[in-house]
């Protein structure tokens, strides 16, 4: 009787033969791919406040609350974006994420109020781009990668950064030479060319394809998480039993008060308060895109290696000490110590994300991506207070100088913050 080879089990994990690249890293490249095509949306703000003031004469505060909508929407979308992502898949939340985002931004262009700039740049593209955050970052690193998370937690987050070293220069040059207008169109066209990347190459999970995570070992894909929303909620309200919780979002709220906030929208109006023209400025912050890539890459191989707790400690230290010089550096035409200043803060700007996701991940273990959206959510709302409070300073006092003064000191603050994070002794989630 002859017999027949066994049939393999239907959800057996595909081996990946020696010498071939993971699939984990070709979803690290979409992934990075697709953040960088919505990065657009990040760069306009700062450009748009000097343009909107001379069209519409809507003063600086009131074009800062519409950021700061849009900053505070984006942190706080985030966790639900989390769930909703372990709901419906990565591809779905993501794709439609992006056409969110190119409808909000092109219908800027026939706007005639500034509640239309709350509605389409606050509140759709802060949706929209709130379900691209972190967050995303995060739950592909924990679902696709074992090993080496740190590494590719810094890779993915320094997307963002190569986002405006992208699209900043182009942007500031269809400002000054074509109006804000087809700035606008151009950051719509960029999120909607993202989209069929996403929907053609991105997978959910390593099982969709029969892989196990990269460095990990093969896991059956789980069920879809039902109530998105109230498992968002329920997080939130184990881990804010936790102090832990409090500390990274304490910190990473000072993060965005003294990145996003302030120099991402406030530095290119404040340089040009001091003669220094827009393009310029703005190719100054692509520099801070530039470093910012070596530097959170950086981080994650630190992360790797080194206590989470010193790394964010020295990192808040080092960015508030350099704020505090920023004042006397601005002057009409760039000179060798605000270059040695950008080129500082770049290194630091979001070198703080790898060492804060291993915090999350260690505290709340599966939970962990749900943790750091509503900790992002800190985040953006830090951000959107000081985007707002910075443009109303520059109207009462005429200067941004008390604004960099105060973030530098916060920075201070949450550099002794993140020094009281203790290592994790038992499941806070579940004590």
């Amino acid at each position: 009787m002859t017999q027949t080879a066994p049939h393999p089990a239907p959800h057996a994990p595909a081996p990946v033969a020696p010498g071939r690249v993971h699939r984990a890293w070709f979803v690290a490249v979409v992934t990075f791919v697709t953040i960088i095509g919505a990065a657009a949306f990040a760069s306009l703000p700062g450009l748009l406040i000097e343009p909107l003031h001379a069209e519409f004469d809507w003063s600086r505060g009131t074009i800062g609350f519409a950021v700061s909508v849009n900053l505070a929407l984006y942190g706080l979308t985030a966790p639900f974006a989390a769930a909703l992502m372990d709901r419906f898949g990565i591809r779905r939340v993501v794709a439609l994420a992006l056409l969110v985002i190119s409808g909000g931004t092109v219908a800027t262009v026939w706007m005639t109020a500034s509640w239309q700039l709350v509605l389409f740049w606050g509140v759709l593209v802060g949706l929209g781009s709130g379900s691209m955050a972190l967050a995303f970052a995060a739950t592909v690193t924990n679902r696709w990668f074992t090993a080496r998370r740190g590494l590719v937690t810094g890779i993915l987050t320094a997307a963002g950064a190569s986002g405006q070293l992208i699209f900043l220069p182009l942007l500031s040059w269809l400002v000054v030479h074509h109006g804000w207008r087809p700035a606008a169109v151009t950051v719509s066209l960029a999120a909607l060319a993202v989209v069929p990347f996403v929907w053609l190459l991105l997978r959910d999970h390593p099982a969709d394809v029969g892989l196990a995570p990269y460095g990990g070992t093969y896991a059956e894909k789980p069920a879809p998480a039902e109530g998105a929303a109230r498992r968002a909620v329920t997080v939130l309200f184990k881990a804010a039993r936790t102090g832990p919780f409090w500390l990274l979002a304490g910190t990473f709220a000072i993060c965005g008060a003294s990145t996003n906030g302030l120099v991402k929208t406030h530095f290119v109006p404040a340089a040009h308060d001091h003669g220094m023209p827009v393009t310029a400025a703005a190719g100054l912050l692509a520099v801070i895109g530039v470093f910012d890539v070596v530097g959170t890459i950086a981080s994650g191989w630190f992360t790797d290696r080194f206590e989470a707790r010193r790394l964010l400690a020295v990192y808040y230290a080092l960015r508030g000490i350099s704020l505090m010089f920023l004042p006397v550096l601005l002057a009409p035409s760039v000179h060798p110590p605000m270059v040695f200043f950008i080129v500082f803060y770049g290194l630091d700007w979001v070198a703080t994300v790898p060492p804060t996701i291993a915090l999350c991940r260690e505290h709340y273990g599966d939970d962990s991506a749900i943790v750091f959206g509503w900790v992002l959510a800190s985040h953006q709302v830090g951000a959107a207070l000081v985007a707002f409070l910075g443009g109303l300073a520059r109207d009462a006092f005429g200067s941004y100088d008390l604004v960099w003064y105060a973030s530098g000191a916060l920075c201070a603050m949450a550099a002794l913050m993140a020094m009281v994070i203790r290592r994790r002794t038992h499941d806070p989630l579940t004590a």
